[in-house]
């Protein structure tokens, strides 16, 4: 006779369901945290103590690399939290906004309608029903950032027929 006993149920270890969908988003954080280190490296600017503008892409790429990281160990462990349905009409809010924000600056329409165009329609994207007063908030923010970037910090910004009244 064998001295082995049974394993109680309650101690053998369920297995785990590898989460393919995060393992893919995990690989992608980490090239794009390659992408931005190598872009960092390729960046000519010399500048005193070593602070400048290869800093901020260095604590990108690391926060990136971090969150792969996370991201890889969490669904290799599967347990990651289960993910909500996908519902296609915020998506294409924003990028319907984006889209008219890069065309009215291409066309000559400035920053400040397509920006106030582009808050209006994230605003509906979050499930806000106030269109017009949206876009009423979204140009005195795009006024006060064109100013601030414009006027103070003299920066050029696309300029269309409202920036020229200013």
């Amino acid at each position: 006779m064998s001295n082995a006993q049974p394993v109680p149920m309650s101690r053998v270890q369920p297995r785990t369901h590898i989460d393919v969908a995060g393992v893919v988003i995990a690989l992608l954080l980490l090239v794009l945290a390659g992408m931005v280190w190598w872009d960092m490296t390729k960046l000519q600017i010399l500048s005193p103590y070593d602070l400048g503008p290869k800093v901020m892409p260095i604590v990108v790429a690391i926060g990136l690399t971090l969150l792969a990281l996370g991201n890889g160990v969490g669904a290799l462990q599967g347990n990651l939290p289960a993910r909500d349905s996908l519902d296609w009409k915020p998506i294409i809010l924003i990028l319907g906004g984006l889209a008219a924000l890069i065309v009215l600056i291409a066309i000559g329409g400035g920053f400040m309608i397509g920006t106030a165009i582009l808050f209006a329609t994230t605003s509906a994207a979050f499930g806000r029903r106030a269109f017009l007063t949206d876009l009423l908030i979204g140009a005195v923010i795009s006024v006060f950032v064109y100013l601030l970037f414009g006027k103070l910090l003299t920066l050029s910004l696309p300029a269309g027929p409202l920036e020229h009244l200013l």
